[in-house]
Parts: C-alpha cells; structure tokens; sequence
C-alpha cells in the first residue's frame, strides 16, 4: 500500500490510501502523522489502519497535475522533524566520492574509500549484532523538507547544487521512545558537492540544503533491488539521464544496520517525532561534470513507487545573517 497526502480543490488536507485497486480517502484523519499515532494506539498496522477507513476514490492522477500531493510526511511542529542521513552506502557509491577527495589526500587512499570498504567488510551483519557505523550527516528539521513540485532553493552562497536520488526511511517515535517505521519515500537529497568536494571536512556544510520526497510513502518492506532513473531537465529538454539502483541488494549496509546507528542515541528516540532518514545513492550528476543552473529540473522516479518526484532548481536571495549584540 501507498499512502499520499493532499490538498483537496477546496484547500483542505486529506490522506490517501493506494493499491492496484484504485486511491480511496483516508477518513478520520488530515495527515500520515495523525493515522500513524492511531494505528500505534490501536495495535494495527499502518496499512491496515488505513484500509480500515477507506472512503471515496480519489483521482490523484489529477491532483498530481494540479500541483496538490504534498511531502507523504511532516509533523504539526516542523522542529520536531529531524532530516538525516549516510552516505557511502552503495556498492559503487564510493568511486564519484573518491575522485573528489583525492587530491586534497595527496593521491593517498581517502577516508571516503577507507569508509567504503568498512562497509563492505562489515555493513550487513548475519549474527543479529550491529555491524559498522556509516557515515552520517544532519540536513535540517521539517522546514528543510519539500514536496513533489516544490522548489529546491539552493542558497545565494551556495557553490553547486545537484541531486542526490535515493530511498528515504520515514519513522515515528512512539510514547515509548521506540522509533515504528511508516514505510519508505523516493526522495531527492539535495547537496552542494563544490563545497564538499572543498575540504571533506565540509561535507556537514554541504548538506545543510533542503530536500524533496516523492508523494508516496511504501508501506511495508523495501524491495531488495530497487531500480530507477534520474534526470535533469533543462528547458524541457533531457540534459542529463542515468538509472540508479537501492535496496539491500546493492546496498554495502543493511536497512537495519543504518536504522540501528541512527536511533541508538538518545536524542533520536523522543516521542511524537518524525525522522525522514536518507540512505545514500551511488548516481550523481556532478561526477559527470554535469554544471547545473537556476530553472534546471530534477526528475526521480523508480518502481514500486508510480508517481516521479520532480522539482526544479532555485537560487535564493542573500540574507542578512549579521549577529547582533544584545
């Protein structure tokens, strides 16, 4: 099952519930957020909370081309929405990140393939303990975290700024400070790679960008092999295009082993908050020299999940970040 959020034409948000079958509305509730804390306090699954309350057929073919499907998740305090991620998680996902850091280590062997080949040798664990920790980087909270169709404002001090297509796992944290997954969102991990490619040690700057999620949240499992395409769409016409591969079959480190280094600390497991956690990708478009500019558009799009995520390159007006004294 597949669920989406929306804006109804009179304004009002809704949740739908998606199958083969058709998109019916989700009733009793105005967000995957609401659904979520319902289905925990009635001892459910997500899906079944949702087919539970399945109302009238939706056309989200057209709320697509009206510009209505939001972010499949936010939270009604967008400070309590953690944006994460690892890097380094793919097979493969370590040659584009090697050749920018190369130089800066004197030709040595980078910290980015030292990091690589941990994860190769021990990211998937087969005797139930944790395997090695990946790489890790914070993005922002809720405010960072747009919707299909929304623009990504790269910031006017910003050097580059290119998509990164990959998985997103979206979690909740119940009463009890157990993180429940919802389920997982095609997603666009925004990222300045001039400024990393830089100094490495300018990765966390790099990464303070917003991100996008595509309108549907998977419910359930991942596929072990996730196979999809990213593009960038420049004046309409393809400027760029290569297939990218998720899942734990081209994966250096299981779902459960990055799951498990995230919300081992104590600060990740507060109750009531949401963490949209990005696994990574191994496609990029600067490791093609691909330059991209204002108006540019990112396109994501891979099965099991059926609607692209598509949103378009923006630069934002300096700000005054002078500190005051007080």
């Amino acid at each position: 099952m597949r669920l989406v959020q929306f804006r109804a034409p009179d304004g009002r948000r809704g949740v739908a519930c998606a199958d083969d079958g058709g998109a019916h509305r989700v009733n009793e509730v105005a967000s995957v957020y609401e659904l979520a804390r319902l289905a925990i306090a009635e001892g459910a699954s997500l899906a079944q909370a949702a087919q539970a309350r399945a109302g009238e057929t939706v056309d989200l073919a057209a709320a697509d081309a009206e510009g209505r499907l939001l972010a499949p998740i936010d939270h009604p305090d967008p400070a309590h929405c953690y944006l994460t991620g690892t890097g380094l998680t793919h097979l493969g996902s370590a040659e584009g990140r090697d050749k920018m850091h190369r130089a800066a280590a004197g030709g040595d062997v980078t910290d980015s393939m030292r990091m690589f080949r941990m994860g190769v040798e021990g990211g998937k664990p087969t005797d139930g303990t944790p395997g090695v920790q990946p790489e890790w980087f914070y993005k922002g909270d809720g405010s960072c975290l747009v919707g299909p169709g929304a623009d990504l404002g790269s910031p006017d001090f910003a050097l580059d700024g290119s998509e990164e297509p990959e998985i997103a796992g979206i979690y909740l944290i119940d009463e009890n400070g157990r993180p429940r997954r919802l389920g997982f969102a095609l997603a666009n991990e925004f990222s300045d790679h001039i400024t990393e490619k830089g100094n490495y040690l300018w990765l966390a700057h790099s990464k303070l960008r917003p991100a996008a999620l595509g309108a549907e949240l998977l419910t359930g499992e991942l596929p072990q092999d996730v196979r999809g395409t990213s593009r960038i769409l420049r004046d309409g016409a393809v400027l760029w295009e290569k297939p990218f591969l998720s899942g734990e079959a081209n994966m250096s480190h299981s779902i459960a082993n990055l799951e498990h280094h995230h919300f081992k600390y104590g600060l990740f497991r507060r109750p009531g908050d949401i963490h949209v956690h990005f696994f990574g990708t191994a496609t990029l478009s600067f490791a093609d020299s691909i330059a991209t500019q204002e108006g540019d558009v990112f396109e994501v799009s891979a099965a099991p999940f059926t609607l692209p995520l598509r949103n378009p390159l923006t630069r934002l007006a300096p700000v005054d970040a002078r500190v005051l004294p007080l």
